[in-house]
């Protein structure tokens, strides 16, 4: 446990931490710090690496606070920081900080750096280095990476490097940089600093590039001074600099035509919070503390509204001197950070301590201890739910909804049936009716939150009618207890974009379809299958995918292989009508690959079967493939829905001064292969036109999943500028803070009224177009007129919500959230039937999914942390053999994935090897298996807590013991 002293150590640091951000240069501090675990380390040298100085800094002085105290760890933190060269961080953590003038002087030097860097670049850059290390306003650990940084990126970069670094010194530093540049004949730079060696306060006010500039804070991301080698086209903001920091965007998300609030500075510390009239409307039963939803356009500030709510909330608890706090709940990783960065932060952190947790971050371990300290919280939904279910359970250290006093639910539509916010909120109503009940009985009740949910859309769920359709939103209105749902009509000012519909007309030509329609007729006679859906649909897929798991079961494995094909050959046809052939080629192409690698032993002496069938289908497609090689590259026969899209593209780019646009599809695989469509075709190189794509982080299908740091980064790029046409899947429809852009286009992607929506409020720039293409046989174009009834139906059931009486509106809720407790518990029941482990490991048999063979039995199976269901025996290791795993390999503490294993006979994969503690341990995925319980087979079991059967845990100290007595019996 702290004590009283590190406690005083900490609120210490976490007062100072706005201005050691600004001046700790981290990575020549982490060597001196002992007390951060290497693992730690690693942790902030990626941040580093993706985020910049100041983000690493941020989680190196949260590490430093939170990491188990050792004795003098204070004092090693301030002597790591004088050894590291980040002497002024030091003096402030001495209680030794420059006076205030001293202090205001500098911050005003560090702001002319920063406005002046694009010019200060042309610095030549190796000699003003080695002067400012002369003059000690360079370490050598600073010159060793400038002048790394300027042989490998070129003099401009180099010189960014050492602008970032002087402004950290201690003061002082300013005058002798001026010093530094008229020593080595800079005397243009020199003169353009202001001309006497001295920056006086105030002189700001008279220099043409502080302007305007005067009344802004100095922000931490502000010492990010990043300059592109590249011209800069006449442009001098350094905020548009792809290198810096996310936070540092200067396009505040909230204020645009019906913006949020006050054209404030872009600071990210701002105490003041100016509400529109609209805005400060739909806040103000909230601001009574009662539940709401506020139902708010994409794009119309809810989030501002929401931070005004959070101070006004805390402020008032805290007159009352009661405690204060606040959960801001969001569906997505990315939401996590971009609302701490750019909205609450920023305007409350001055006041408040405000911190994130999500998945990809390690405070996730000690989220309990996390609430406790900080007064706000914004973390994703799914770790609440986790603490909550602890707290529950009693086993662990968890949080309770008591705990708090406001949750912020952001898009709060998803409370739904099975969704996590949904658990949550069930929690909250089973609550609130047990303290109706404690108050009959003159017990005291349990405190519970303050409830606000966001939305820009409700939706109406599978309504076809009014009632209906009120019925969902009251159901949503239900399971957030809110009092009201609050809307504003901006009677015409909200401007929706202009919108098309483009309807690709059929191929006169098909040959490349033809062919592959062809080799699928002969799959057709060889496994002698008679489909009755059309070839290149989805009826198709589903019809094949369905035969695939039947033969599966009857171990026919005859059947079993070429409805594998099938379905990926009806993948390939769809891609040819989607994108180009090329791509539905290089799809087949790869998928070809992997099967003829699973039949290649690793060192040639295993003999692994190769069917009459699948020797069939190999030169099949061998046979065929020179012809759709050839009619790949005949552009006729390409589909007319893209050249639909090109024709949008080019017509937005060369009809705007600055085009910015998203393009909405439906599978990551072809935000991909759309992506590179546009990178590869030089019109649009010609014109401006610069794409990335940006997909899910789950890994639920065949293409490699985006991480959240590679989602992040190319994000920040759109916004930056640097990408101005986003390739997306639905991952970027809603809530993800993207610019507002001048044009969306839906390609061939037609989900619900929800989607359109948010999908519309991505086109928030003047005179912006939405535009829908219609790919042959989508009926997206059908689907987009049926949303548009929906979202016109939703308006008007909102409408009428809102003229009911409060007491039936009441009465209706109540009704509701009874209704929904009572379906949980039946729901639950059914659950923990289902999840009884009845079945004995011995009942339970295993055979390969790719030549029936028996593997094994779940006697042999055993568990590893409740999630990896492994098989250590000897005879197991036995019937696989090992491939190279051609994915990044992952380590997660105690275990990392060291490469594939697969079946000796078939090559059938069936998981991975598991490195555990030092022993290798296979890993298995039951999809690759057929499961026998019984002599009831089952084949479409795609995850383990499907099987009603208990496995023993892994018992990591005997396995030790007998793999040490075979290696002494080996010697």
């Amino acid at each position: 446990m702290a004590s009283e002293s590190d406690k005083i150590q900490e609120r210490l640091i976490e007062s100072l931490t706005p201005r050691l951000e600004k001046y700790i240069t981290v990575e020549p501090v982490l060597k001196y710090l002992y007390f951060i675990q290497p693992e730690q380390q690693e942790q902030i040298k990626q941040k580093l690496n993706t985020d910049g100085d100041v983000s690493a800094a941020r989680l190196l002085i949260n590490l430093v606070i939170t990491t188990p105290h050792q004795e003098g760890w204070f004092r090693a933190f301030v002597d790591a920081l004088f050894h590291g060269g980040n002497e002024l961080a030091a003096k402030y953590l001495e209680s030794n900080p420059p006076i205030k003038e001293v202090e205001e002087e500098n911050d005003y030097c560090v702001k002319l750096i920063r406005i002046l860097a694009p010019s200060l670049v042309e610095m030549k850059t190796e000699e003003v280095c080695i002067h400012c290390l002369d003059h000690e306003i360079l370490t050598d650990d600073d010159k060793e990476k400038i002048l790394a940084e300027t042989r490998n990126k070129g003099s401009k970069s180099g010189a960014s490097e050492l602008l970032r670094r002087i402004v950290k010194r201690p003061p002082g530093w300013y005058s002798t940089f001026l010093q530094v540049l008229r020593e080595t004949e800079h005397k243009h730079l020199c003169e353009l600093t202001g001309g006497p060696p001295e920056c006086e306060k105030g002189s700001n006010e008279n220099h043409p590039s502080l302007r305007g500039e005067a009344a802004a804070e100095e922000s931490p991301e502000s010492m990010e001074i990043c300059v592109a080698e590249e011209p800069q086209d006449d442009c001098t903001d350094l905020y548009k600099s792809a290198d810096l920091p996310e936070n540092m965007d200067t396009s505040d998300p909230d204020l645009n035509d019906l913006g949020a609030a006050t054209a404030a500075t872009k600071s990210p510390e701002k105490t003041e919070i100016v509400l529109r009239d609209y805005q400060m409307e739909v806040a103000r039963p909230a601001l009574e503390g009662k539940n709401v939803i506020i139902c708010l356009p994409t794009g119309s500030g809810k989030t501002r509204v929401a931070v005004y709510i959070t101070k006004k909330h805390l402020d008032s608890r805290r007159e009352e001197g009661k405690p204060g706090k606040v959960i801001v709940l969001v569906n997505k990783i990315p939401l996590v950070e971009q609302h701490y960065a750019t909205e609450f932060s920023p305007y409350l952190k001055p006041t408040y301590k405000v911190e994130r947790v999500s998945g990809d971050s390690q405070l996730k371990i000690s989220f309990a201890k996390i609430v406790q300290r900080n007064d706000i919280l914004i973390c994703t939904a799914q770790i609440l739910e986790n603490f909550l279910e602890r707290a529950n359970s009693g086993e662990d250290e968890g949080v309770k909804l008591s705990d708090l006093t406001l949750i912020i639910i952001d898009e709060c539509h998803h409370t739904q049936k099975g969704d996590v916010y949904n658990h949550i909120m069930m929690r909250y109503l089973q609550q609130k009716h047990k303290n109706i009940r404690l108050k009959k009985e003159e017990k005291d009740p349990v405190p519970l939150p303050q409830l606000l949910g966001l939305t820009a859309s409700p939706g109406v769920g599978k309504a076809s009618i009014m009632e209906k359709a009120v019925e969902h939103i009251m159901r949503i209105c239900a399971n957030l207890d809110a009092t009201r749902i609050m809307t504003w009509s901006f009677e015409g000012n909200h401007k929706k974009p202009r919108k098309q519909t483009m309807s690709a007309e059929d191929k006169k030509e098909d040959p490349f379809g033809d062919v592959i329609k062809t080799i699928m007729n002969a799959i057709h006679e060889h496994a002698k299958f008679f489909p009755t859906c059309d070839l290149g649909s989805q009826n198709y897929e589903q019809w094949a995918v369905q035969k695939e798991r039947q033969a599966a079961k009857e171990e026919n494995q005859k059947e079993r292989v070429c409805a594998e094909y099938l379905r990926r050959y009806n993948e390939g046809l769809i891609l040819s009508n989607t994108i180009r052939m090329c791509d539905a080629l290089r799809c087949l192409n790869k998928f070809h690959e992997e099967q003829m690698k699973k039949k290649t032993s690793v060192d040639d002496e295993q003999n692994i079967q190769i069917t009459a069938t699948e020797r069939f289908l190999f030169n099949l497609f061998k046979d065929n493939k020179e012809e759709l090689e050839r009619l790949a590259k005949i552009p006729n026969y390409e589909n007319d829905s893209l050249a639909k899209l090109r024709t949008k593209i080019l017509q937005e780019f060369s009809t705007r001064q600055e085009a910015r646009g998203i393009i909405f599809t439906k599978t990551r695989h072809s935000a991909i292969t759309l992506s590179q469509w546009i990178q590869e075709n030089p019109k649009f190189a010609d014109i401006g036109v610069k794409p990335s794509h940006v997909i899910g982080g789950g890994d639920q299908s065949d293409v490699k999943p985006m991480t959240a740091a590679e989602q992040k980064d190319v994000l920040k790029k759109f916004r930056t500028g640097e990408v101005n046409v986003l390739v997306a899947t639905t991952v970027a429809e809603e809530g993800l803070d993207i610019p507002a852009c001048n044009f969306v286009i839906r390609y061939g992607l037609s989900t619900n009224e929800i989607a359109m929506i948010q999908a519309q409020g991505r086109g928030r720039a003047e005179d912006s177009s939405y535009t829908v293409v219609d790919i042959k046989n989508s009926g997206v174009a059908e689907k987009e007129c049926v949303n548009e009834y929906r979202e016109d139906m939703m308006n008007k059931a909102i409408a009428k919500i809102k003229t009911f009486s409060q007491a039936d509106y009441n009465k209706q809720i109540t009704e509701f959230q009874i209704q929904a407790i009572l379906e949980t518990k039946v729901r639950r029941v059914k659950q923990k039937k289902k999840a009884i482990k009845d079945e004995s490991p011995s009942a339970v048999k295993f055979s390969c999914r790719g030549c029936s063979k028996s593997i094994c039995s779940g006697e042999d199976i055993n568990i590893i942390e409740n999630v990896h269901r492994v098989n250590a025996t000897p005879q197991f290791k036995e019937l696989v053999i090992l491939r190279e795993n051609t994915a990044l390999q992952e380590r997660r503490l105690d275990y990392e994935v060291n490469g594939v294993i697969a079946c000796k006979d078939c090559g059938q994969t069936w998981g991975s090897m598991m490195m555990y503690r030092g022993i290798e341990c296979p890993c298995l995925n039951v999809k690759n298996f057929v499961v026998d319980i019984r002599e009831k087979k089952i084949s479409n079991c795609t995850k383990w807590s499907d099987l009603p059967v208990k496995f023993s845990s892994f018992d990591y100290a005997e396995y030790a013991s007998l793999m040490a007595q075979s290696s002494d019996d080996e010697d």
